[in-house]
Parts: structure tokens; C-alpha cells; sequence
């Protein structure tokens, strides 16, 4: 078993499972993989476990009973992660947006760079997007500009939803507390870990919008993290976030 461990929340992504899944164990650095997938109506979760006689002991899928949001999908993962004492924990989408060669670079920013939190971020060496229209990407960029006015924490893409969680971290947010579901959960994980003191790093990446299948984005999700961001700011001002009290071992 690898100490590192890369969680995909997927729903209907038959188009690109397996392809990143290849992508990922074909990495000069070895990474186990999971799958937590909320009951795909295309057969993603099919797809998934017609490989994992392949990939046996590497390759490992959680099935949910239906589309739960990405924020619980992820705290599914964390949770799978740290009962199997895995050292660096890393978020990635299904869908190409993010490279899988990135995941070397998260990982030595982590393990040899000093980094408690890295992120792969669009914004820390101008725009690096691909493929997005412009209303899209100044929706992100001044997203993100709003959240550090609001929090004043200082990271440069607050929305990434690419990063890598060394163990200590997960073991010290008390996860139960984690309140958002959509873009809002990605903030909400950062300024958790920002607050408890953790060194966060950004390193630069190019995201490329998906070119297969459907995005997950939605006018919910975007007020959830607008609101969200004035939610955290006042918890964090009332001595709301705070470590939790027993830690995994």
C-alpha cells in the first residue's frame, strides 16, 4: 500500500474514469486511488470495479445512495483515508481539469517543501485556465478576491478544489464541523486549516476545463460560497474553529 491517496468523488463520469485512473497509476511516484461514487445512473461505478482485479490492492471504489454533494464526498474519503494511516491525502476531479502529472509536484511540496496544505493554483502566477469563457473565469478570480477581503487569508486561489492534505491536518479539523457541501466546502477546508495555524502552499497549475462530460456547477453553488464566506469569517470571529479534541491514530 502507498502512503499516498487520491480521492475522485464522481457522479457520471463514464467518459473519463477510466482514463484518469490509468493516468494516475501510470505516475513515477505510486499512488492508491479512491473512488467515491454516488450512485452514477451511466455505470461509472461499473467501470471502476471492472478494473479493480488490475489495479488489486491500489484501485478502491465507496458507493453512496445518491448524489450527496462534493463536500460530504470528500469527508467520506478523509474519513476511509485516515483509518488506513495514509500520509498525504490528495483531492482531485475526474475530469481532466486538473493534470495528474500535478499530483508529483502537490506531493514534494508536501512531503519535502514543508507544506501542511498545498493547492494547485490557478491564480498564484496570473490566470492559468484553459478553456473557460471569460464571464466564467472573472467569476472565479474576483470569487476568490472576495474570500481573502472577507477572511484575510492569504491564498491566492481559495476556490481549488486540487490539493494535498498531509495526514496531521485531517487529523486535526474536527471534520464534524465542516458545515458546506459545494465550492463553499473548498473555502470553508482552507480557512479551517489556515485558522489552526498549518503552513498552506500554492503551486502553480494549468487548469483545463473538462472536455468530456457535464459540469457539476451550479447558481446554488456559487450563493452557497458567496453566503458561506461571511458564515466562516463570523465563526472564526466568535472562536468557533477550533481542533478537534481526539485525533485518529
Amino acid at each position: 500500500m502507498s502512503d499516498c491517496l487520491v480521492i475522485i468523488p464522481t457522479f457520471n463520469e463514464k467518459d473519463n474514469i477510466e482514463r484518469i485512473i490509468r493516468k494516475v497509476f501510470s505516475l513515477s511516484r505510486s499512488m492508491d486511488v479512491l473512488i467515491v461514487e454516488d450512485n452514477s445512473p451511466d455505470g461509472t461505478a461499473g467501470i471502476v470495479k471492472s478494473m479493480m482485479n488490475e489495479f488489486s490492492g491500489r484501485l478502491f471504489i465507496e458507493e453512496r445512495k445518491g448524489k450527496l454533494g462534493l463536500g460530504t464526498a470528500y469527508i467520506h474519503g478523509f474519513r476511509w483515508a485516515l483509518e488506513r494511516h495514509y500520509e498525504y491525502i490528495f483531492e482531485m476531479d475526474a475530469d481532466f481539469s486538473h493534470n495528474p502529472d500535478d499530483l508529483l509536484r502537490l506531493y514534494d511540496a508536501a512531503k519535502n517543501q514543508g507544506g501542511d496544505l498545498v493547492i494547485g493554483s490557478r491564480y498564484i502566477t496570473g490566470v492559468n485556465v484553459v478553456n473557460w469563457p471569460m464571464g466564467r473565469v472573472l467569476m472565479s478570480y474576483f470569487a476568490s478576491t472576495y474570500v481573502r477581503f472577507v477572511t484575510r487569508m492569504h491564498v491566492m486561489d481559495t476556490t481549488a478544489g486540487f490539493k494535498c492534505y498531509t495526514r496531521k491536518v485531517l487529523e486535526t479539523i474536527d471534520l464534524d464541523k465542516i458545515r458546506f457541501t459545494g465550492y463553499a466546502f473548498q473555502i470553508e477546508m482552507k480557512y479551517t486549516a489556515w485558522k489552526l495555524g498549518f503552513r498552506i502552499l500554492e503551486v502553480p497549475i494549468i487548469f483545463t476545463d473538462r472536455t468530456q462530460g457535464e459540469s457539476k456547477m451550479s447558481k446554488g453553488i456559487f450563493k452557497e460560497a458567496v453566503l458561506g464566506v461571511i458564515s466562516l469569517r463570523w465563526r472564526s470571529i466568535m472562536g468557533k474553529i477550533k481542533p478537534q479534541n481526539v485525533r485518529v491514530s
